[in-house]
């Protein structure tokens, strides 16, 4: 099985026993039986998947909460009906900016199975959303899920509530056929995933040595693939967040009457932002670059093999022109180097029209995407020394002010363990194909929260397309993608069954 060796890497030994489980094992497993079954079910997965993504779940907007809880309720009534061990785990409250308190949604937690001799995996989900509208310019009633031409539009589809049903309908598969599951599988779902998991990471804490003292592997599917290989997803990089605020006069003056006799807020704030970062995408902050480890010709390599077209990708994004004009430099500028990022300023004016304003106060929005090597706190001090050394020069009056309002992790696995080994044998069941170790760009927290507190090993594995358009207008899931995800899925648990015990 020649897709069990990653090309110019040595084995790691860890993987060895699995390798021979997998030689002695594959014939007992009846695939093509779950295989069929998953064909049958097409429609009732669409279905399913249509009352899901009906269901509001916007976690950013508070008036929604009703629909939040009520996603909640229908995640556990789901995993009941199919026998699980369910809990509805309370989480506490959410702090409002007025000062009030709003009941967080409960997360699902679930176990089918609690045979010892067996591994036990852990499923992570959430069925939170981001906002949606028509007006935002979607195609489709995003709370509708539409098929058009075999994708599945709707807010949600692709993340997450897809990957968590056909998780889901994985262990649903097995059971209708009366097959014993392989493993051991807990679920663990939230509802707060899209604007920052408030709470989960303390009840991870609480729950280290009870709900996942037996777990082996924790996966999460809450990504997507970069081309249209499959791909299994072993880094992502952390996040950053600042803001930035300069303060002048105690309100906002007329243009006409006071420009040119005050030193305005703006004009400063312009000034040290575009400091940060050149036209060339180099970071200019002291520090932040020479914390990262160089590109190793093993990654070169690893980067090269990946399916990945500049073209397609320029065209998606709807540009003429990217930073980087090879695959590999764009690639690890992408996954395994820091980048900043200007998201906007409160305080300047930005409705349609003309105001004449010099604004007394503007905050700027920037994040640094880290990696590996670089600490949140190290970042923080840098950024905050270094635009307090650069206001300084400029002998403004007014005031600097520097928070770092996110300070989140980034996350890397050895693509070695045979979690991985377990998942490339699962495609290569499944799509007949190798599939692509990718990192991805963005913070994925709960990543570093599992491997911090719990000390398992985690795993990706998206099913995601990479055109799904993820917080975006007219997400959707390919049919193809959820119901081969699902089989996928189900592979995965066998694979991941001939683990053995005493290999890690």
């Amino acid at each position: 099985m020649g897709l069990l060796h990653i090309p110019g890497k040595k084995m790691n030994p860890r993987a060895a026993p699995y390798i021979l489980l997998v030689i002695s094992a594959v014939q007992g497993f009846r695939y093509s039986e779950l295989e069929q079954h998953v064909n049958s079910k097409q429609e009732e997965y669409v279905e399913a998947l249509r009352e899901w993504v009906a269901i509001e779940s916007d976690s950013s907007n508070v008036l929604k909460r009703p629909d939040l809880h009520h996603m909640m309720e229908k995640a556990a009534q789901k995993l009941r009906l199919m026998g699980g061990m369910v809990e509805l785990v309370d989480i506490g409250q959410q702090e409002l900016p007025d000062g009030q308190t709003l009941a967080l949604p409960k997360v699902v937690t679930a176990q089918f199975g609690s045979d010892p001799n067996k591994r036990t995996v852990c499923i992570y989900g959430h069925v939170d959303v981001q906002p949606a509208k028509m007006d935002d310019g979607w195609a489709t009633d995003p709370y509708n899920l539409t098929d058009i031409n075999g994708n599945l539009y709707g807010r949600g589809a692709s993340d997450n509530k897809a990957p968590v049903l056909a998780w889901i309908h994985a262990v649903e598969a097995y059971q209708a056929l009366h097959m014993e599951l392989p493993v051991n599988v807990k679920f663990i779902i939230e509802g707060m995933e899209e604007t920052g998991s408030n709470g989960l990471e303390d009840m991870i804490v609480a729950q280290r040595d009870i709900f996942f003292s037996d777990v082996d592997y924790i996966i999460i599917s809450d990504c997507g693939w970069l081309s249209r290989r499959p791909a299994l997803t072993y880094g992502t990089r952390g996040n950053c967040y600042f803001f930035a605020e300069i303060e002048g006069p105690k309100q906002d003056l007329h243009s006409g009457v006071y420009g040119g006799t005050v030193i305005e807020p703006m004009t400063d704030l312009i000034g040290i932002l575009d400091t940060l970062i050149d036209p060339n995408g180099k970071i200019l902050i002291p520090g932040i670059r020479e914390a990262v480890a160089p590109l190793s010709d093993e990654e070169w390599k690893m980067y090269q093999d990946i399916q990945f077209d500049l073209e397609n990708y320029k065209n998606k994004i709807g540009v003429d022109q990217l930073m980087y004009n090879s695959k590999v430099d764009l690639l690890a500028h992408m996954w395994r180097y820091p980048t900043v990022s200007i998201h906007g300023i409160q305080g300047a004016f930005s409705d349609h029209g003309t105001k004449t304003v010099i604004p007394a106060k503007v905050v700027a929005k920037f994040s640094i995407r880290q990696v590996p090597n670089m600490d949140p706190a190290v970042v923080k001090k840098q950024v905050t020394d270094y635009l307090h050394l650069v206001f300084s020069k400029r002998k403004s009056p007014n005031k600097l002010k520097v928070t770092m309002v996110i300070g989140a992790k980034p996350w890397l696995a050895d693509t070695q363990d045979p979690v991985f080994e377990a998942g490339k044998a699962a495609i290569k069941r499944v799509f007949n194909v190798d599939p692509d170790l990718i990192r991805e760009g963005a913070t994925i927290p709960i990543a570093r929260t599992f491997q911090d507190v719990t000390g398992k090993s985690i795993i990706m594995m998206p099913i995601g397309g990479f055109d799904d358009g993820l917080h975006s207008q007219n997400e959707k899931m390919s049919r193809y993608n959820y119901i081969e995800g699902t089989k996928y899925f189900i592979a995965y648990l066998h694979e991941v069954s001939l683990i053995k015990k005493t290999s890690v």
